[in-house]
């Protein structure tokens, strides 16, 4: 059934022209994992869904604000420079709702974040941007955030703030990837 499923999913992804499909994998379903695997999905990362009490805190250097309809263009530059495309898309949802938030740092734009949650995403040029959005964060929705485990920095320091792993998930994909060449928090939904 599920490997019937998943081959609809990705007949329908071919249908309207997508260039590939990513998924997170519940890291303990090692039957799902292996139908992924045989179905033509690439394991691209590790990604732990941390939690916990927000840690209220401002970085020195590191200015977080509310983002504005004056910085999606920004916040598209740095997109595009970690993840070789911009999602504005996102990013103007969440300036609706009013849950982006801007990093700056010498004055300019160098992270974002949509939200700081399982549904959300951000985006920094270094690790400390993400360090700051997620030190000022007033809380983090639904079941947490998702931390790359390859950035060790940004997970040791999650760790030593009072934040707790409480699951590993597999980033998979098949078709178009692009590796991030900078720090992120991915979504649920990318």
């Amino acid at each position: 059934m599920g490997r019937r499923l998943m081959r609809d999913v990705m007949e329908r992804a071919d249908e309207r022209g997508a260039p590939g499909i990513r998924l997170l994998q519940s890291g303990y379903h090692n039957r799902s994992f292996s139908l992924y695997v045989s179905l033509g999905f690439a394991h691209r990362a590790t990604v732990a869904c941390v939690q916990g009490p927000p840690i209220r805190r401002a970085m020195p250097g590191y200015a977080v604000r509310e983002a504005t309809d004056a910085d999606l263009g920004a916040c598209n530059e740095v997109c595009r420079q970690v993840h070789g495309v911009d999602r504005g898309g996102e990013v103007a949802d969440a300036l609706k709702q009013g849950t982006a938030r801007v990093v700056e740092r010498a004055g300019r734009v160098t992270g974002y974040a949509t939200d700081l949650a399982f549904f959300a995403h951000a985006v920094g040029e270094t690790t400390p941007d993400l360090q700051a959005l997620i030190a000022a964060a007033p809380q983090f929705g639904g079941p947490g955030i998702l931390v790359p485990a390859s950035d060790s920095v940004l997970l040791r320091w999650c760790l030593s703030h009072g934040l707790k792993v409480v699951q590993l998930l597999s980033l998979m994909t098949i078709g178009l990837y692009n590796r991030p060449d900078g720090a992120y928090l991915p979504s649920i939904l990318y």
